[in-house]
Order: C-alpha cells, then sequence, then structure tokens
C-alpha cells in the first residue's frame, strides 16, 4: 500500500488495466450481486431530495421498490446501500436502454441538468473499493468475474485502473490529490524488477 494524503493506494491500481466494456458486460454491476450500491447518508438525502426528478428514468418496478422499502435501505452488514427491486435482482435506480445496457436513473437526471446530484461515488468508482478507517481512506481493487471484459479492454487500451477513474478519483478527492498520485505513480514505475500485467 501506497500512503498518499490521507489514503492508502493498493499498488493493483498501478497494476491492473481496466476499461470498462458496456457493449460487452450491459452493465451488469447494476443487477449483480446481494447488495444495492454502498451510499453515504449525504448521498442518501440527497437521492430523497431529487427523488421526483430521477423517477422518470426508473422502471415501474423500481419505482414500486422505492415505494417499498424507501429511497435507501441497509444492508445484512449494516451499511448503508441503495434498495433492490427483490432480493439477488437489480437496483432499483437501474433501469435497460434500448440496447439491453443498464443505465442509472440518478446518473442519467444528473447528466439531463435536472439534479446536482451524482451516481453513488462506489459506483461512479468502480473497480475500487474504499474502505474508511479513522486514519484512512484505503483504497483497493475489486475483483469481479462480471467485469472480465473490462480487464480484456483495458489490457488492450493499455490504460490501469486510477487512470480510467480519473473522473470520480478527483470527484472524491480533488485535482491536486490526483495530480500528486499521477507522480507517484511516474515514480513507482522507475522501481526496479517490477512486473507489469
Amino acid at each position: 500500500m501506497i500512503e498518499h494524503r490521507g489514503t492508502l493506494i493498493s499498488e493493483e491500481l498501478f497494476e491492473k488495466r481496466f476499461v470498462c466494456d458496456l457493449n460487452a458486460c450491459k452493465g451488469a454491476c447494476c443487477e449483480q450481486g446481494d447488495s444495492g450500491a454502498p451510499i453515504t447518508p449525504q448521498e442518501a438525502a440527497g437521492i430523497s431530495k431529487h427523488y421526483d426528478a430521477i423517477a422518470p428514468y426508473m422502471t415501474a418496478r423500481g419505482r414500486k421498490g422505492v415505494e417499498d422499502q424507501g429511497h435507501s435501505v441497509v444492508d445484512m452488514d449494516g451499511e448503508l446501500v441503495t434498495p433492490l427491486v427483490q432480493e439477488y435482482a437489480e437496483c432499483v435506480y437501474a433501469k435497460k436502454d434500448r440496447t439491453g445496457i443498464w443505465k442509472c436513473a440518478i446518473e442519467q437526471a444528473y447528466r439531463n441538468g435536472e439534479i446536482p446530484v451524482h451516481k453513488p461515488l462506489s459506483c461512479h468508482l468502480y473497480p475500487i473499493r474504499v474502505k474508511r478507517t479513522k486514519l484512512y481512506d484505503a483504497l483497493n481493487y475489486d475483483e469481479w468475474p462480471i467485469c472480465k471484459p473490462a480487464c480484456v479492454c483495458g489490457s488492450k487500451l493499455d490504460v490501469v485502473v486510477f487512470r480510467f477513474l480519473k473522473d470520480p478519483l478527483v470527484r472524491a478527492y480533488g485535482q491536486e490529490w490526483y495530480d500528486e498520485l499521477e507522480a507517484i505513480y511516474q515514480e513507482w514505475l522507475k522501481q526496479p524488477r517490477r512486473t507489469r500485467r
């Protein structure tokens, strides 16, 4: 792990290659898993506040899920997350587009300028998962079989994980933090016996 301004960076963010290939995976992360996307209390409040603008981009069963469960729920691990329409099904805020790719209703409303709320940072940062401690945010690479096409695409394009996720990392920690991370990466590359994957 590399310490950087209150964060601990896994070297896998420098080693692994990753570029989302939505044509291959169809946004499967929106419908697979046993829990919704982790969100902060602030994000939950923002979703609740702007729900009326988000709802038109949702499916009928997604809206029913919110009606039954609320805008956010606490999962079995005690973590605040987005609800699922039902157990082991898609996020209530997910909807397939005409090509069969899952899209986020929150993100659609944001991109159309209707709300100031972005999609959850945990979604935006994936495959980075952040574990918060009293002293640090630990940024780790999360390997999930459904993202194999992204690893293949990233390898072909030679894009390391942290560069692919520049925008959400800047959103989370600021431009200066990211620029310094880039400098750390350049120094990391100079280290001997470094095997690139």
